[in-house]
């Protein structure tokens, strides 16, 4: 690459040291990052339009006479201009002004402005939108192609954006770096692909033929072409992966059939022919010297912790230790009481580490840890802290995988790592994945899927109520209790708060214990102690109690076959995915189980949508490919972390069609053009490439 595409940023005019900082934030620090910084959206300045012609939600430029101003001071306060061009009117609101802006514009004066159109109390309004006073109608000037519009960090405006990015694109093309096309020419024919060269500058700046519908369905050559090249780049990042997997060396696990035949005769219930399935594809990947990289997915209730159980135990019997991180710890006292009841026939040391642990209790874990006299470490976030040291670690279980930031499953994995030698990789996850995000995103990994229920599930029938009907539906809890049923009332995410939903179940606990006087109601949410939560789970579990309250920390590991009623307030605030995962909780025995979605009234298009999908099926993978279809791959694997998949321009919801050719592509360049991998993977990916080994 051409050393002045290396360059910091700092080398452009009017990037300082603190708005590269900023920078930083959007994954830029170099001049060629700025290149493939592509536009979110595009604004139409090439053209006049007439104010009679507006509609909200619009971004117009508009040329006008201030017909008259006024300040408006209830409320916030605000100074209002109000124009004219012969065709309508449209006011222009200002809550930040000055005496300037006052003096500047007033009536009689002709102005030009851009920026979006809405509803206001007087009508269309526009709000402190970009103006200029000119002397004729003549003199509003227009631009002669889409202006871009960046995706932008606190503190950087889009102005200082595109000059930068403009610099970057005149040194890029000076350069002649942009004729050197990595992708080759076979592949760009084969496609019908522009070359780099000309795609950057169609996105960057597109031509006046190309019209905003063009640039906003996705299917513009331009942006087919670079969305084809970074899922490419990431395809081939994670072929690598695999391929140097395969140099390091693992731990070899034996089979110990006694040993297994006693587990198998202690479990309470009978292995289905898929959990059968994926435990031999466990144990042939165990038996090998390279470092087993596998995800176990399966829906909900199709039993994949006891898979992990088995995993361990051929760990264990081999000499070496477990340990299984989970994402709350509600999960993780789940799976330490799971593990703990299974392996009662081998008195296995099993130790539950999270972040209650302090003083002596927590010395004596991490000793235990250290010197190996705990085999099977059960634990969250706490398992990757620096003081936690592991004796001989084999194998590491990671449940629900893309709740942990990519960073902290690489640290668990480093603490398991001498000489030449990695633990195996174990991962598993009830959140089906779709096969076109599984193809790109988990390339790298051997799926095992467990697509079976155990015998003797009945479906769950969903309903959607309006909140309108929440005294009836607490009505109807007495009939459901005095059945012997028991029952969950699930109160969903407010305003991203944990603190808020804590309040709100809460208060709906307090609410239905007033109304509901007989039935006996707990409680449980993610800050209330750790003791304090178990024993509720644990009064649930044996039926002391006849109601859940809770949030979504339920969502995962919770399994109380009795309870076959579930209500979700504000469904309409979840995902498909998420959605599903709670209503897992019941239909866990041999009853008909509900579950019913209380949405607040009216709901918008997509919402309708989504709880019209959870009616209509229970099957996890159906849902899931919904999932991605209506919310996308980023917000579907949950908070955004580090190293997670963020795409810069590729959307897999209108690309997915590209990935049968990105995996032929792929295999062409490894045989043919190996030496484009990096500079690829480079272009796309950065310095996160490494991320694809957890």
């Amino acid at each position: 690459m051409h050393e002045s595409l290396t360059q910091p940023v700092t080398t452009l005019a009017g990037i300082g040291g603190q708005t590269a900082k900023r920078l930083e934030k959007l994954g830029i620090q170099q001049v060629i990052d700025l290149i493939f910084h592509l536009p979110l959206r595009y604004e139409d300045r090439t053209r006049i339009l007439p104010i009679g012609s507006l509609v909200p939600d619009q971004n117009a430029l508009i040329c006008g006479t201030i017909e008259f101003t006024d300040i408006i001071t209830s409320g916030r306060g605000s100074f209002i201009c109000k124009i004219s061009d012969g065709t309508g009117f449209i006011s222009l609101r200002f809550f930040h002004f000055n005496a300037g802006l006052q003096k500047r514009l007033v009536a009689g004066a002709l102005i030009s402005c851009f920026g979006e159109v809405r509803f206001g109390f007087s009508g269309l309004e526009m709000i402190h939108p970009e103006y200029k006073k000119i002397s004729s109608k003549e003199d509003c000037i227009t631009e002669t192609k889409l202006t871009p519009v960046y995706p932008l960090t606190e503190g950087v405006r889009q102005t200082t954006m595109r000059k930068a990015i403009q610099q970057a694109l005149n040194l890029f093309f000076q350069s002649g770096q942009s004729q050197i096309d990595e992708l080759p020419e076979i592949i760009r024919k084969k496609m019908a692909f522009s070359t780099l060269h000309e795609a950057l500058e169609t996105l960057h700046s597109p031509d006046q033929n190309i019209t905003l519908e063009d640039l906003e369905n996705g299917n513009l050559p331009a942006r087919r072409r670079l969305a084809f090249e970074e899922l490419l780049s990431h395809h081939l990042s994670h072929l690598q992966t695999k391929k140097a997997n395969r140099q390091w060396q693992a731990p070899v696990f034996n089979t110990n059939q006694q040993c297994i035949r006693q587990f198998l005769h202690a479990l309470p219930f009978t292995l289905t022919t898929a959990q059968k399935q994926v435990i031999k594809e466990i144990e042939q990947n165990c038996q090998l010297q390279t470092p087993m990289m596998r995800l176990i997915q399966g829906d909900v209730g199709s039993g994949k912790t006891v898979v992990c159980a088995y995993a361990s135990l051929l760990a264990v019997e081999s000499g070496f230790q477990v340990a299984i991180m989970a994402p709350t710890e509600l999960l993780a006292e789940q799976h330490y009481r799971s593990f703990c009841d299974w392996f009662q026939f081998k008195e296995y040391k099993i130790s539950l580490h999270t972040g209650q642990n302090k003083g002596k209790q927590r010395e004596n874990i991490l000793q235990a840890i250290a010197t190996g006299d705990s085999q099977i470490i059960i634990g969250t976030h706490a398992l990757f802290q620096e003081a936690v040291n592991f004796s001989r670690l084999g194998l590491i279980i990671i449940d629900e995988q893309h709740r942990f930031g990519v960073n902290q499953r690489l640290a668990l994995r480093e603490k398991g790592s001498h000489s030449n030698i990695k633990p195996h990789q174990l991962i598993m996850t009830a959140t089906p994945i779709p096969r076109t995000l599984a193809m790109l995103n988990y390339s790298e990994l051997d799926i095992s899927i467990i697509d079976e229920l155990p015998p003797g599930r009945k479906k769950i029938v969903t309903r959607a109520v309006s909140s309108e009907r929440r005294d009836e539906v607490i009505s109807r809890i007495n009939h459901w209790t005095e059945q012997g049923f028991q029952s969950y009332w699930v109160c969903t995410l407010i305003e991203e708060s944990e603190i808020l939903q804590c309040e709100a179940a809460e208060k709906t606990a307090e609410k239905l214990i007033t109304a509901l006087p007989e039935v006996k109601i707990g409680l449980v949410h993610g800050r209330i102690k750790s003791s304090e939560k178990e024993q509720v789970m644990s009064d649930f579990k044996q039926h002391k109690l006849d109601m859940l309250v809770a949030t979504t920390v339920i969502e995962v590991g919770v399994d109380v076959p009795n309870a076959s009623l579930m209500i979700i307030e504000n469904p309409e605030r979840l995902g498909l995915s998420q959605l599903h995962q709670l209503r897992g909780r019941v239909g866990r025995g041999a009853n008909e189980s509900f579950c019913l979605l209380m949405y607040q009234p009216p709901l918008s298009d997509t919402a309708k949508q989504r709880l019209g999908i959870l009616r209509e099926t229970s099957d996890g993978f159906v849902i899931a490919e919904k999932d991605l279809e209506l919310r996308g791959p980023g917000e579907m694997l949950g908070t955004r972390q580090t190293g997670q998949m963020q795409f810069k321009i590729a959307d897999l919801s209108i690309d997915s069609d590209l990935l049968e050719s990105v995996q032929s592509s792929a295999q062409f360049i490894e045989q043919q053009s190996p030496q484009i991998i990096q500079p690829l993977i480079q272009r796309w990916l950065g310095n996160t490439s490494h991320y694809a080994e957890v």
